[in-house]
């Protein structure tokens, strides 16, 4: 049942059956999971249980006779590598969730049911909930938790901490596996400096690094500067094709220029690809047909308060639209998951230029495309990273969020799947994106700002003993409330706090890209090392098959060791 070949119906001729090979009977089918659209079951009571598959291709598969009964277990296997419910047309039948689809369901698309009926529509389709208004959801189950029906009122937190894991199966928690550990000490950051941003690079400063030829003399420089300070507003539209890759930093201005008409003449190509798809061509292409009634529903409701994109048949709008149906024949296989809508709109807004905007909007893709693949491995990284900083950063936070079932930071998802795109005002992210795309002063840098947020907010919820639901609506909440230039200066003091320390962790070292010469760890070589205090943490679960399970002994003088996750640490390091 799992192996890829498709079911594939073959004529025969003069009526004769097909011959037997194998000893396999004339009825047997092979199929790939991906394939499959839905299944039908028999009414309860109606003679032996049988189960019916129909592919998305509409062909529909002999059925399959349970004699003995337990087609049940069959259901229970397949449940393993899909996810199934109830057709609300027929109860008998079961559909198919597809991946790409169901996570690419909008953010607002629950948000108009009772709070109640939203979850109960999460808990029938889970891949829904990755996609679907993450942390905007949580409102309503925070008020739901305190509104007027009994039946919810009495869910507890942990419940709900319960029904969000199981909700994002990709970061599913493996309870049965055994935590994975690190020895680390305790280890002394030292003071964090103080640090100040410059004003944003100013045309006449761009201007006066270009050589004759239009190259970019001092790159290193430069990405220095926009790193402290942002760009001018006006500088944006060429130097953001720098950043983005789209534009190589050591090419000349005729280089540029033929490499312009090229990208033209390839982006027009893609689009004249589904512009042609004619009506009936389309009604055979459930891909493309799907793609394009997201995009659509997505595009009308993309930022559109800023002038770029209000109003009807607004001009920008078409361009949206018309860019990331490109995108869908650019990379077909993952195509459009809600979302890119928010990384395409600056990008379009500051190029002004279709085919720009496009190319620009690919590089960015790059980098973010596996925030938008199925199995989410991306995601599960970035907060098991997370994790890893905030604990070096404050143990006492991550130890008190993990009281209130928070430790996993489900609450910063939206943040990392669209690098904080409805946090911010529209022009605060123009200057945090491209102050990320320098990748100065570490890599990894958007970690840092998340951890330089929940720094300023930990006061706020340990203070007010805030509980699992009561996180959530927090974070959610501090929504366009965020000051940019506080967070960088604050996530850029942490980074060179972490730079500067000594006896970083292999694991902060491998986040963050500094080589093991730049870092110390703590040597033990003559056993005569000082007594470090130290308290026991065990790390998140988080399942994952090359997560290893380390042990931990007490350190010299019996002294407890403090324990964290690292899922990438292969070996110990002595304490």
């Amino acid at each position: 049942m799992v192996n890829t070949v498709s079911f594939k119906k073959k004529p025969h001729t003069n009526g004769d059956a097909p011959s037997h090979r194998n000893g396999k009977s004339k009825w047997s089918f092979l199929f790939s999971l991906t394939d499959l659209k839905s299944i039908k079951q028999n009414k309860e009571g109606m003679g032996w249980s049988y189960l019916v598959f129909c592919l998305k291709d509409d062909v529909v598969l002999p059925a399959l006779h349970f004699h003995q009964g337990d087609s049940k277990l069959l259901i229970d296997c397949l449940e393993k590598y899909v996810a199934l419910c109830e057709s609300p047309q027929d109860k008998r039948t079961l559909l198919v969730n597809c991946q790409n689809k169901s996570l690419s369901q909008s953010f607002e698309n629950l948000l108009d049911e009772p709070a109640y009926g939203i979850i109960q529509k999460i808990k029938k389709d889970p891949y829904t909930a990755t996609m679907v208004g993450f942390s905007k959801v949580t409102n309503y189950i925070f008020d739901s938790l305190r509104g007027s029906d009994p039946s919810v009122h009495q869910r507890p937190p942990s419940e709900m901490a319960d029904f969000l894991s199981d909700a994002i199966p990709g970061l599913k928690i493996n309870q049965q596996e055994e935590p994975g550990f690190e020895v680390i000490t305790k280890i002394d950051l030292g003071e964090r400096p103080v640090v100040q941003r410059r004003e944003p690079v100013s045309l006449e400063e761009w201007t006066k690094n270009i050589d004759s030829e239009g190259r970019i003399l001092n790159v290193d420089n430069m990405k220095q500067m926009i790193f402290r300070g942002g760009l001018s507003h006006a500088l944006r539209k060429q130097a953001w094709k720098f950043l983005l890759g789209y534009f190589p930093w050591d090419s000349t201005k005729e280089e540029r220029t033929q490499l312009q008409k090229q990208k033209t003449d390839e982006y027009f190509r893609m689009k004249l690809q589904w512009k042609s798809v004619s009506e009936e061509q389309e009604k055979r292409n459930s891909r493309l047909r799907d793609y394009r009634s997201l995009i659509e529903k997505d595009v009308n409701r993309t930022d559109r308060t800023n002038k770029f994109y209000e109003g009807q048949d607004n001009p920008g709008l078409i361009l949206l639209h018309d860019i990331l149906m490109t995108y869908c024949m650019y990379d077909f296989d993952l195509g459009y998951v809600q979302g890119m809508s928010d990384l395409l709109s600056p990008l379009l807004y500051v190029m002004e230029n279709e085919v720009d905007a496009f190319w620009c909007f690919a590089s960015y893709m790059d980098q973010m495309h596996q925030n938008f693949e199925e199995q989410m491995q991306g995601m599960k990284t970035q907060l098991i990273q997370l994790s890893t900083l905030l604990r070096l950063l404050d143990s006492g936070f991550c130890s008190y969020l993990e009281s209130q079932d928070s430790g996993y930071l489900y609450f910063c998802f939206r943040w990392l799947l669209i690098r904080f795109k409805r946090e911010f005002s529209f022009l605060d992210i123009l200057r945090l994106w491209e102050v990320m795309w320098t990748e100065l002063p570490c890599k990894n840098f958007h970690l840092l700002l998340c951890c330089a947020i929940l720094e300023s907010e930990k006061q706020q919820i340990m203070e007010k003993h805030y509980g699992f639901n009561e996180i959530l609506k927090h974070i959610n909440e501090l929504s366009m409330k965020i000051g940019v230039e506080d967070v960088l200066c604050k996530a850029e003091a942490i980074s060179l706090q972490m730079v500067k320390c000594k006896e970083l962790p292999q694991a902060v070292c491998e986040i963050l890209g500094l080589q093991e010469s730049e870092v110390t760890t703590p040597d033990s070589d003559n056993g005569e090392d000082e007594n470090v205090g130290m308290t026991i943490c065990p790390a998140p679960a988080f399942e994952s098959n090359s997560l290893p399970v380390l042990t931990a002994s007490g350190g010299r003088d019996d002294n407890p060791t403090e324990i964290s996750m690292s899922p990438s640490v292969s070996r110990l390091t002595p304490a």
